[in-house]
């Protein structure tokens, strides 16, 4: 789509998006100077100052960071995340159009809510993974569902990605089985397969092999026991079912009812898990961990049942946000009035404090800069212009539709499937986040725009086959 007057008057709709967008992300630069801050940012940021694994959370992202160290800016590492979101949205209206035959302005409507979403422009200005994680897994869809055939090296790339993309968040991980079963359904050559898969395993072997290096376990993070504790946290109950003697400390405080969130009851003062700030789970601890909630689900597995479908159908795809999981993390999803109070003076795990490992990385404090009108524009216009829950729910249902009563399947599942993923994935493992939705999003506008809004025509040309690859049977339906 080359840029010219004709180009533009084709594409108005779309234009008028991206520059919307655009202007909406340089406004919220203007408005925020610096970055904003998560608990978890200071943990990327101890990570870039000198990388080890993190045994909490994979530490991809702060690879990232640690690349863009030697330009000791926290604004840089915004712009490009903004940036990355405008490119990834450029580059799927793109493909919409060009290579899914799906109409300019559905197109267009598929890739408004990565545009003009004030949560999604408020996380990329958020000092967290969440943003280059969509990039990769993003645009790695983008590339497998690309019409044509499959060659090798095409599937190596999109497992790289999504490698990467794991050791950003290991939400990634199931991801890579959706892609190798989209595979499977087109009847590609074992050769990709074999492509898709070493790619995938290199970045996330040599991960684990690392992490095995530093904490003695060939894992991604040393706390899956644990997140999976904080879920049967919201549920178990140790006065109906005696847990066995060795688990039986991990019993979580007070009535089911009055206990706080899933992920947040890891984290609290006095936590059965024995959490102190600056200091890691050890291998017993996550392992005790893991008997725990393995035995709640055993014994409450309705229970269980209960707790991840309501955050699942209600939480996810209610119209209205709940100050969930806390009051205090669902306030850093809003554009702030004030900078949030940081306690520079906590440690973070690695050595040092909060003050001391973003002065190494910034030279500077990293406070974060509001400035008026900017800033109020941006609270203002997210009061206003965001994709509620409910919207979401129905733009999935659509998709769901689509899959069912229209032809070109296979790519339309997809994306509906990987955007499943990131949506049941959390609940079912950790807790619900709002944060965890909108990775989600772009994969289901783009399922539903793909399965209902082009003219799919009855027998599909056959596709040149690629250079690297054996011609693979694509259906007509696929």
């Amino acid at each position: 789509m080359p840029f010219s007057p004709l180009a533009v008057r084709r594409n108005w709709l779309f234009c008028a998006v991206l520059l919307a967008g655009v202007v909406l992300r340089v406004v919220t630069m203007l408005g925020f100077r610096g970055v904003l801050w998560f608990n978890d940012s200071y943990d990327f940021v101890r990570i870039a100052d000198d990388p080890f694994p993190h045994p909490l959370r994979p530490s991809g992202y702060g690879l990232f960071l640690w690349a863009l160290k030697p330009f000791h800016s926290l604004m840089l590492i915004t712009a490009l995340q903004h940036a990355a979101i405008v490119g990834v949205a450029g580059l799927g209206y793109r493909m919409l159009v060009r290579n899914f035959e799906v109409r300019r302005t559905w197109a267009a409507l598929a890739v408004t809510p990565v545009l003009l979403d004030s949560y999604q422009i408020e996380l990329e200005h958020l000092l967290l993974s969440d943003t280059v994680f969509t990039v990769l897994v993003f645009g790695a869809m983008l590339l497998l569902a690309k019409p044509g055939a499959t060659g090798w090296r095409r599937a190596a790339l999109v497992g790289a990605l999504l490698g990467l993309a794991s050791v950003t968040r290991t939400i990634g991980l199931p991801l890579f089985l959706i892609a190798l079963l989209y595979l499977l359904v087109r009847r590609t050559r074992w050769p990709v397969h074999v492509a898709l898969a070493v790619t995938f395993v290199l970045p996330v072997g040599a991960y684990a092999t690392w992490f095995q290096q530093e904490h003695g376990r060939f894992q991604m993070t040393g706390v899956d026991g644990i997140f999976l504790w904080g879920r049967a946290a919201a549920f178990a109950d140790c006065d109906r079912f005696a847990p066995p003697p060795d688990i039986a400390k991990l019993c979580p405080y007070g009535a089911k009812d009055d206990r706080p969130a899933s992920s947040h009851q890891i984290w609290e003062d006095n936590s059965p898990t024995g959490w102190s700030n600056g200091e890691a789970f050890d291998e017993e601890t996550n392992a005790r961990a893991q008997r725990f909630a393995f035995w709640a689900i055993k014994n409450q597995p309705l229970d269980y049942l209960r707790v991840v479908s309501y955050d699942f159908f209600v939480r996810t795809f209610s119209w209205h946000r709940s100050r969930y999981p806390t009051v205090g993390t669902e306030a850093r999803y809003h554009f702030p009035t004030k900078p949030a109070a940081r306690k520079p003076d906590l440690p973070v795990l690695g050595g040092g404090d909060r003050r001391e490992v973003v002065d190494e990385y910034s030279h500077g404090t990293g406070r974060t800069h509001i400035v008026d009108p900017y800033a109020g524009v941006m609270r203002d216009y997210q009061k206003h212009v965001s994709v509620p829950g409910t919207v979401l729910g129905g733009v999935l249902l659509v998709g769901a539709a689509g899959i069912v009563w229209r032809r070109a399947r296979a790519r339309t599942a997809l994306f509906w499937t990987s955007a499943v993923a990131l949506l049941a994935v959390p609940p079912v493992t950790v807790d619900f986040d709002y944060r965890y939705v909108l990775p989600a999003l772009p994969f289901a506008c783009f399922a539903a725009a793909m399965a209902w809004s082009r003219r799919v025509p009855a027998v599909l040309p056959e596709p040149e086959p690629a250079e690297d690859a054996a011609p693979e049977v694509e259906p007509a339906d696929a």
